[in-house]
């Protein structure tokens, strides 16, 4: 039979917690987002919305009878991790993470250590957060003519809080652009994919873990500002697709692939539209009317729930409405 991925991800860890995991019921095993390892902290997954403390007999327990985890265990995971070549992956590791086989993400956290004031390592490894990324083919294609109007694609952002599946939705909407919608009439695109965190296509060893469609070019673990203007010179792309913008310097590179005639697709972390709008930082995005459809997010049927989709016409009378709202 073969492993689930949740199976396959605890094939890194430490064989004091990976037979307790391998213990848990399915469902919690195919809902598990993340498994977290803190050192004198109890061993905990969550899963479903939700916090679980593992027992050492695989049950789940209250937060005092959950499996403790000692620096031991810590160290041996890391290795296992790391494939006991730290040195090889020293390049991740000053980022705060490692990517592991089948495009999952390892959080790290310990002693920063700095060399002419840049990150150089991170010794005394204090937590490791498995980040499990699971695909779901398929959640885009109800709504994928959205974002296309006469055969363009309209400049879109999604708008979420942590959590809710913005990035999975993400790099579904990529696969289907890139891959094009025969039923729907869409042409496939030619996609720049800046993958500043490993997330979306999650590369291991070079090679895309997640279906990102047949036209996608990416650049991975590339600062968004670096390689909106890299894929620009050197790939002519269609669309590009950046995870979770925010800074002056994202807001800058947009503008210039806006002037060199390329559609952007881009995902910002937020808890509602106020709370995107009123960033100083990427103001001029909207001030220019920039984006045209808005995808809002959240976790209210579950992860990945698509709140409303908005043109630019909606956005800006429903943030007005808001204010007026707000102020009355």
């Amino acid at each position: 039979m073969d492993k689930s991925i949740f199976d396959l991800v605890i094939d890194n860890l430490a064989l004091e917690i990976k037979k307790p995991l391998l213990r848990l019921p399915v469902r919690v095993k195919e809902n598990t987002e993340e498994i977290r390892l803190r050192v004198n902290s109890p061993l905990m997954i969550y899963s479903e919305g939700k916090d679980y403390y593992i027992g050492s007999d695989g049950d789940i327990r209250n937060i005092h009878e959950g499996l403790i985890i000692d620096s031991d265990i810590i160290l041996k995971t890391f290795q296992l991790v790391c494939n006991y070549s730290v040195y090889a992956l020293s390049e991740e590791i000053k980022n705060g993470y490692i990517t592991i086989k089948g495009g999952h993400r390892v959080g790290i956290c310990g002693k920063i250590i700095y060399n002419n004031g840049e990150i150089e390592s991170i010794k005394n490894i204090s937590s490791l957060n498995f980040r499990i990324a699971r695909e779901k083919k398929g959640i885009s294609d109800n709504i994928i003519h959205y974002l296309i109007r006469d055969g363009d694609f309209l400049n879109t952002m999604i708008i979420s809080p942590p959590q809710c599946g913005k990035t999975t939705l993400l790099r579904d909407i990529v696969r289907n652009l890139s891959n094009g919608v025969k039923k729907k009439g869409i042409r496939g695109y030619k996609i720049g994919l800046i993958d500043e965190r490993s997330e979306v296509a999650g590369i291991f060893n070079g090679i895309p873990q997640k279906d990102i469609g047949i036209r996608t070019d990416i650049l991975d673990s590339c600062q968004k500002s670096e390689g909106i203007m890299m894929m620009i010179r050197a790939m002519s792309p269609e669309i590009i697709a950046v995870d979770e913008i925010g800074s002056q310097r994202d807001a800058e590179s947009i503008s210039e692939a806006l002037r060199a005639g390329i559609r952007l697709i881009a995902t910002i972390h937020g808890h509602s539209i106020e709370d995107v709008i009123s960033r100083a930082s990427i103001k001029s995005l909207f001030d220019e009317r920039v984006f045209k459809r808005f995808i809002i997010m959240d976790n209210s049927s579950g992860v990945g729930t698509i709140n409303e989709i908005l043109d630019e016409d909606m956005f800006i009378n429903l943030l007005e409405k808001r204010k007026k709202y707000v102020t009355a």
